[in-house]
């Protein structure tokens, strides 16, 4: 035989001189059949109790079998809750507290793992060492032992298809938006909560704790007995519209929430009942829009029953449409009872139906959905913004949600688009290498409740257009006296629209005085008695109304839930009824009156006329008695002045009383003068009128007074163009335009520089000059003492304090009349009244 050549051996790859003891135990690591894990202790800040353990590392086959990286950075109880309870937590503190090695076997089921797990733990320093592996429930274990090894083969691979199934349904669970919870015993722990139905109570941890410690407001509501039922006989039980009240922000407020929910027991593998599975959705906007259609309806209905006195040529035409109203409510009602939730799952970029449950197969019963593309199943999609929003959640990721959207489809017996409205939300399925592989989509139908609101709104209008049209206010009050409802006339009485008033109360409304006159009735009304009456209603100031009211009491279930209010304005009559019995009775005391007074005035006229007379003669005889003697003090004084300065030079002293002393010589002299001017003016009164033109008379003030403007630098505006001829003596018209002016340059502030405005208005039976500035202005309570003879309120700047008391004698003489508005150190307003 021929020699055979054996074959050459296979080169030995290069020996690295020296590896490190942990390049060693990174390979030692990464080639293990079992799990291991590293893990550091979490401590508690003021006990330094093991409160959890931080995955520090987990091997390749530890990250197989529990479905985590290789670095997670999180504590083990976020991650697996359940090692709380079942002693896995407990067994890891103890090893790592005692520094020795230990064992244990668990079964787990919990958090997408359901396998027999084998662990092995000892402390490392600061470190707790974990070997782990699982055993399917489902092998045989003289196989195991005994068997060949394609069967070993076999059963990893069944594991791993196992365990990738219940991860998967886990993330099915955990990103669904419906709410899905599982409790586990009969004090029903929650061993399972989704994030939908974590968000029903905020961050109030609920993980791991029986019901009726996690959610003790559930207390005295059905739901325990419900979940004790379900536990015990295994009958699932089936809730639609059930009030559900929970601390939702944990603030112990409970609200007011509506769910539809399935509670179905859950078994183990020898078929005993070991939970109850929950799945809910809320649907407290579909039973909100109920209520609020039937309470729409009732109102038109009771409002009409009060109208109809008012508005019979409408009666029967609204009772057909309440009629017709309330048939299209209850065929609304009975097709939004029967609406269904719906759930699916489109897989891959067509988006193919992957799981359809039936009441998303309801939706479309003719149409074959799983296993087809989405448009292929429903084409009438295609240009709808559902598909768009489709293709944008399965590219994005981002969760979309849409509300009442409109979607026609094709009727399957008509062939005709019919509109039907969806809400729903979709949400991307992510796989385990963490990429979009799908949608998962939750949604209802509320095509009911869009007609719902369609007809509440056409309620709620026709309603307004009724009530806005009547010249009478119609108001709805609560039990607690506010305003739900107010037609347009109550706009033109309260100068507010009747939005504003809604939820206002009807105290505020109307006034505090107005209230107590009415407040007796509302009692009564509130007290469940349809009344009417009159009454007199002050509102506010300046603004009262009779009225002639009637309250009508809403009754609901034998209770008054508020009461109707019908106003009608009674005013105009009220009054002329009263100034008709007022005429009558002071008819006759007038005559007696006028004939008393008339002799009364003649008697006052006469002796007016005496004192007048009197005193203009007492005037002019002391004005020009006194001249005489005041010519010979003036006399003396510059004598003596001449006789003192032959002496030689006066001094300071003599010289300042001297000139006091000419000083008041002076003001005597002019005191003198003006008291010869008023005799001269009581003697003018009757002097005569004739129309003038303003604009004349005030250009020749002007010219006068001109020095003084600029030395004052003041600014003059006029706005007297417009003005009528003034039916007034034209000397005394100038006198009185001359006073004014003057008297507000001298009495101009030092702080700015004067301006005068000048003006000129016609109203009535008036003609009106405003003569206004910026000056010192005066702080006074008594215009009369302005206007008096010789009264001054400024003592700085020379006068005589007789101006205006002659400004106001010509204007009173010709029947006009003057007033003044100032304020200290801002200005003064004089405003002059000439009759037409």
């Amino acid at each position: 035989m021929e020699k055979s050549e054996s074959a050459a051996p296979p080169a030995v790859p290069p020996v690295t001189p020296s590896l490190s003891a942990e390049e060693i135990l990174k390979t030692l690591y990464e080639v293990a059949l079992n799990g291991i894990l590293i893990l550091r202790p979490l401590l508690e800040a003021e006990t330094d109790v093991v409160a959890d353990f931080i995955i520090e590392y987990a091997n390749p086959e530890g990250q197989r079998i529990i479905g985590v990286p290789e670095r997670p950075g999180f504590t083990i109880i976020s991650r697996f809750p359940h090692l709380q309870h079942n002693g896995v937590l407990d067994f890891y503190r103890r090893v790592f507290m005692s520094g020795g090695a230990e064992r244990m076997e668990v079964h787990y089921q919990n958090d997408g793992l359901d396998n027999l797990f084998q662990l092995s733990a000892k402390r490392c320093g600061d470190l707790l060492v974990v070997n782990f592996n699982d055993v399917p429930l489902a092998a045989d274990s003289s196989q195991k032992k005994t068997g060949p090894s394609e069967s070993g083969v076999a059963d990893a691979s069944l594991r791993a298809e196992l365990n990738l199934q219940i991860r998967q349904l886990y993330n099915i669970y955990m990103q669904t938006p419906a709410l899905i919870c599982i409790f586990e015993g009969p004090e029903h722990v929650f061993k399972l909560v989704n994030p939908a139905y974590q968000q029903l109570v905020g961050d109030r941890p609920i993980m791991g704790k029986p019901i009726a410690e996690a959610m003790p407001e559930l207390e005295g509501q059905p739901i325990f007995d419900l979940l004790d039922q379900v536990y015990q006989t295994g009958q699932p039980f089936q809730a639609h519209e059930m009030m559900v009240q929970l601390d939702h922000a944990n603030n112990g407020e409970l609200g007011q929430n509506y769910y539809d929910f399935i509670y179905q027991a859950t078994r183990n593998l020898d078929g005993e009942i070991d939970g109850v599975l929950v799945f809910a959705y809320e649907v407290t906007a579909q039973v909100q829009a109920r209520k609020l259609l039937e309470d729409s309806h009732k109102e038109v209905r009771e409002l009409n029953r009060q109208l109809e006195t008012r508005v019979a040529q409408r009666t029967e035409d609204l009772s057909r449409a309440q009629a017709e109203a309330e048939r299209q409510r209850r065929r609304l009602e009975r097709l939004f009872m029967q609406a269904p939730a719906a759930i699916c799952i489109l897989s891959g970029p067509q988006l193919v139906y992957e799981l359809v449950n039936p009441g998303y197969q309801q939706l479309f019963p003719e149409r074959r959905l799983l296993g087809r593309p989405i448009l292929e199943a429903l084409p009438e999609i295609e240009h709808n913004l559902a598909y768009a929003t489709f293709r944008k959640v399965y590219e994005t990721g981002i969760t979309h949600q849409e509300n009442a959207l409109l979607i026609p489809f094709v009727h399957p017996d008509s062939g005709q688009l019919v509109d039907r409205y969806f809400t729903f939300i979709q949400q991307a399925r992510i796989n385990e290498q963490g990429q979009i592989d799908g949608v998962l989509v939750f949604a209802f139908e509320v095509t009911t409740e869009a007609a719902a609101r369609k007809a509440v709104e056409a309620s709620a209008r026709q309603l307004k257009l009724l009530t806005d049209s009547l010249p009478v206010l119609i108001g709805y009050l609560d039990k607690e006296e506010k305003y739900r409802f107010a037609n347009k006339a109550y706009k033109a009485w309260f100068n507010q629209d009747p939005e504003q008033l809604l939820g206002r109360p009807v105290r505020e409304v109307v006034g505090e005085k107005a209230y107590s006159g009415v407040k007796q009735y509302i009692n009564r009304a509130l007290a469940g008695e349809e009344l009417a009456f009159e009454a007199k209603m002050p509102y506010r100031e300046g603004f009262t109304k009779y009225i002639r009211t009637n309250y009508v009491p809403d009754m609901q279930m034998g209770e008054v839930a508020g009461f109707y209010t019908l106003v009608l304005d009674i005013t105009e009559q009220t009054e002329a009824q009263q100034a008709v019995e007022a005429s009558e009775q002071q008819a006759q005391a007038l005559a007696l009156e006028l004939a008393t007074a008339n002799e009364d005035l003649l008697r006052t006229n006469q002796q007016l006329t005496r004192t007048n007379s009197d005193l203009d003669n007492f005037i002019y005889a002391a004005s020009h008695d006194l001249k005489a003697p005041i010519s010979n003090i003036e006399g003396l004084l510059r004598l003596m002045e001449r006789s003192l300065t032959k002496e030689g030079p006066l001094s300071a002293q003599v010289a300042q009383v001297t000139g006091l002393m000419q000083e008041s010589v002076e003001r005597f002299k002019r005191t003198i003068i003006n008291l010869t001017e008023v005799v001269k003016l009581q003697k003018e009164s009757n002097q005569l009128q004739a129309p003038v033109t303003l604009g004349s008379v005030v250009q020749d003030v002007l010219k006068d007074l001109q020095p003084l403007i600029e030395e004052a630098g003041a600014q003059v505006e006029l706005q007297i163009a417009d003005c009528p001829p003034i039916n007034f003596s034209e000397k005394n018209l100038r006198s009185v335009i001359y006073n004014l002016l003057s008297n507000a340059l001298k009495y101009r502030s030092p702080e700015r520089s004067p301006l005068l405005r000048l003006g000129c208005a016609e109203t009535g039976q008036w003609v009106i000059i405003t003569v206004r500035d910026n000056g010192l202005g005066m702080r006074f309570t008594d215009q009369s003492k302005l206007f008096g003879m010789f009264s001054r309120l400024h003592d700085h700047v020379e006068g005589s304090g007789i101006g205006l008391y002659m400004v106001k004698k010509m204007l009173e003489n010709a029947g006009g009349k003057i007033e003044v508005e100032s304020r200290l150190d801002e200005g003064s307003t004089f405003t002059v009244y000439f009759r037409k």
